[in-house]
């Protein structure tokens, strides 16, 4: 290298240190940009997880009342919604005892 040289250096160093400022400022701003994406999204989805966590917790306390009322009884209502009929009371299916009329040979 040459005393030639060293003054063709000199501008270009001096134009590369602009450039690569401006390009370390874009590229900061994209990160701050993406942070803040990020940040939002989370933000929403927090919401949203709230927002279900909370209609979820409304129906355990209804259920909690409805199963800690005194005048709650689940054996009677399960009950109560059974069918009580027999089988041999009413004409439901065939009987066991049906004759046999006809045979395959």
């Amino acid at each position: 290298m040459g005393p030639d040289t060293i003054w063709i250096l000199i501008p270009l160093v001096g134009m590369t240190i602009p450039i690569v400022r401006i390009w370390t400022k874009h590229k900061q701003k994209i990160a701050e940009l993406q942070l803040q994406t990020t940040a939002q999204d989370t933000a929403e989805r927090a919401a949203q997880y709230a927002s279900q966590v909370q209609k979820l917790e409304d129906r355990v306390r209804v259920l909690e009342r409805i199963v800690t009322d005194g005048g709650y009884d689940v054996a009677t209502q399960i009950d109560a919604l059974r069918d009580t009929r027999k089988v041999e009371d009413s004409d439901y299916g065939t009987p066991l005892t049906m004759p046999v009329k006809e045979r395959a040979q």
